[in-house]
């Protein structure tokens, strides 16, 4: 399973693996909304892996809660991590490459 989510992380610039019904995840789904990047969204629970998906990132090292976020195939954190990332300056510019200007 931990080949999967490598998998994805690496084809897909940002990634994040979500729930559908997780606050927390819809948030930093806006963050990056509003920071002009679109994220790939993988909803765990709508997979019938998905718990095993949320172990494997545990495995990997992930402390959770989800939502778990990659970007350029390195685990960034969850929700704690991504905030303090961008409140400290330094999501920027991890997002640069991924930046769209005319996002909808």
């Amino acid at each position: 399973m931990a080949e999967k989510i490598l998998k994805l992380a690496s084809e897909n610039g940002i990634m994040i693996f979500s729930k559908s019904t997780c606050c927390l995840c819809y948030a930093v789904q806006i963050l990056f909304q509003e920071l002009h990047v679109k994220p790939n969204i993988y909803e765990i629970d709508r997979d019938p892996e998905g718990k095993e998906i949320e172990k494997a990132l545990m495995r990997m090292g992930f402390s959770g809660p989800i939502p778990a976020v990659f970007i350029n195939g390195k685990m960034v954190g969850s929700t704690n991590e991504v905030m303090s990332l961008h409140l400290s300056g330094s999501l920027i510019p991890l997002l640069k490459p991924y930046y769209q200007a005319n996002m909808s």
